[in-house]
């Protein structure tokens, strides 16, 4: 029973990423799939910088503790050492946490049961980190009176954290590209052999286009970007491809279920600006590694004084670098390589 309950609830959420939310949205719908299953009085989810694990957003449900405690919380997230915050759970790779199953000294002593739970009446508190391929992309608590978080819900949460983790991780990027009204975003849902599931309007108007160069050749190209998701360690892959009109789009596939029978890719696709492309012309134009590194550097804005100091080489063989660079490139100065290198009209109008 809780196998299939764990099943249906990876098929909500993942349908969820699929629909172009973002994060704080996706997190309240997942919400009441998770509520459905482990119920309790308040639940907070925040979204998690992977690379800091500094939280980026928090969205509750329906019921909020009161105003005068979230400072209180967010205290115990960074301040001091309380067990069980986000930030230690996910350096730990921990994916679930029972407060009740903390050493007896640490439960009698911990701030976020004696200084908010317990003063609201609440008890038992349970936390869970979305972890996707060794990175954390959010977390989640529970807390609530009557009786504590049993196993069978703790393996429910950790069943289902990582697709929650896989469809943050989509949203994240949904948000920080402003997906707002329009078109909306590009995305594709894929089954277990690649084939399209679900495909929102705007990846289609990329389809038709990519298609123009030769018919099929849009499924080719998804097709090749599931197999490399599927087949990375991190679980995400990105391809980089040309467009009728000369421009250049990225595809990128997420995993969003990792059962091998009912493995799901998410791939999005949007415009591909110079930054993205930078590393591709580096490569067109036959630079060595470290003519590429130093080529970074001056797109960076560094100047030769610092990429000395950053690379450890002298002033004088960055400036011979420089030269053989520019000779490829087809430039005279800085100025010149940059505005090659990462030209405001390499992203395609759309």
């Amino acid at each position: 029973m809780w196998e299939g309950r764990a099943r249906s609830a990876r098929r909500d959420i993942a349908a969820l990423a699929t629909s172009g939310l973002g994060v704080e949205a996706l997190h309240t719908a997942a919400i009441e799939v998770v509520d459905a299953v482990v119920a309790s009085d308040f639940t907070c989810w925040a979204s998690l910088d992977p690379s800091t694990l500094v939280m980026s957003s928090m969205t509750g449900g329906r019921d909020r503790i009161p105003t005068e405690y979230e400072p209180l919380l967010a205290e115990t997230e960074y301040v001091g050492d309380v067990p069980n915050s986000f930030a230690a759970m996910a350096r730990r790779a921990q994916g679930v946490a029972r407060l009740s199953d903390l050493p007896h000294r640490d439960v009698v002593g911990h701030r976020r049961l004696n200084e908010i739970w317990r003063p609201l009446g609440l008890d038992h508190e349970a936390r869970t980190t979305f972890l996707v391929d060794g990175d954390c992309w959010g977390a989640a608590g529970f807390v609530r009176a009557g009786t504590d978080f049993t196993d069978r819900e703790l393996e429910f949460l950790t069943a289902i954290a990582p697709v929650i983790g896989a469809a943050t991780r989509v949203a994240i990027r949904t948000d920080a590209h402003g997906y707002r009204g329009g078109a909306g975003p590009s995305i594709i849902v894929t089954g277990p052999n690649g084939e399209p599931r679900a495909v929102t309007a705007a990846a289609r108007s990329w389809q038709d286009e990519l298609d123009q160069i030769a018919p099929g050749r849009f499924a080719v190209l998804l097709q090749a970007v599931v197999t490399g998701t599927r087949a990375a360690a991190s679980g995400t892959f990105l391809a980089r491809v040309q467009t009728t009109s000369g421009g250049w789009v990225l595809m990128q596939g997420s995993r969003l279920i990792s059962d091998d029978d009912q493995s799901e890719v998410v791939v999005t696709i949007e415009p591909a600006s110079g930054q993205h492309l930078v590393g591709l012309l580096l490569a067109a134009y036959g630079l060595t590694t470290r003519e590429r590194e130093i080529c970074l550097e001056v797109i960076s804005g560094h100047s030769t004084a610092e990429i000395a100091g950053r690379l450890s080489i002298s002033p004088h063989t960055i400036q011979d670098h420089l030269k053989a660079a520019f000779a490829k490139v087809g430039v005279r100065s800085r100025g010149e390589l940059v505005a090659t290198l990462r030209p405001d009209d390499l992203t395609p109008s759309r």
